[in-house]
């Protein structure tokens, strides 16, 4: 594993206090709010790459997890990954690496490729979210993706092209080797 820099470790910083203001703009629903989180976390993705990005949701995680009132609802500590919105937030991390692994496979990127990776990101949040949702509060998949997916769809669906539209700007400024 290559050493990281100090311009590394600032982006993933930058990314990680990205999503923790993106919990804070929140409109409380029950029993998921709805946040900026996702756009943050696609854009960690989209602009960092995989290892970097997941790092920047992994960091993210942590200081909620320490304490630190980073989550929705300024909530915090470990207890938060095992309630019914913690699997969108360990999401965060797998969706970041593999939207980064998307982004990395391709040389020449245009906005469609974005969209295509933020698609799959955003799939890879609400099948961890869903999934614990449906487990923590007892209810079956179709009830979970009820409350856990449906109503969040046309602001997920804005985030996902706003992610592209600023990470296929972002890409020709931040050059990370």
């Amino acid at each position: 594993m290559s050493k990281i820099n100090i311009r590394q470790m600032t982006l993933i910083s930058l990314f990680a206090a990205l999503t923790a203001v993106g919990a804070f703009i929140s409109i409380p629903l029950y029993p998921v709010p709805l946040t900026l989180q996702t756009l943050f976390t696609l854009l960690a993705g989209m602009t960092l790459g995989s290892v970097m990005g997941a790092s920047s949701q992994i960091i993210y995680v942590l200081l909620g997890v320490i304490g630190l009132p980073v989550f929705a609802g300024f909530k915090a500590g470990i207890g938060i990954l095992f309630g019914p919105t913690g699997g969108f937030l360990l999401g965060f991390i797998v969706s970041a690496y593999f939207v980064g692994k998307i982004i990395e496979l391709k040389k020449e990127k245009n906005f469609y490729y974005y969209l295509v990776a933020g698609l799959v990101g955003t799939l890879i949040i609400y099948i961890a979210g869903i999934t614990q949702l449906s487990l923590v509060i007892g209810i079956g998949a179709k009830k979970a993706i009820t409350i856990g997916m449906f109503p969040f769809l046309p602001g997920d669906i804005f985030k996902i092209i706003a992610a592209s539209f600023i990470a296929s700007k972002l890409k020709l400024i931040i050059e990370l080797k």
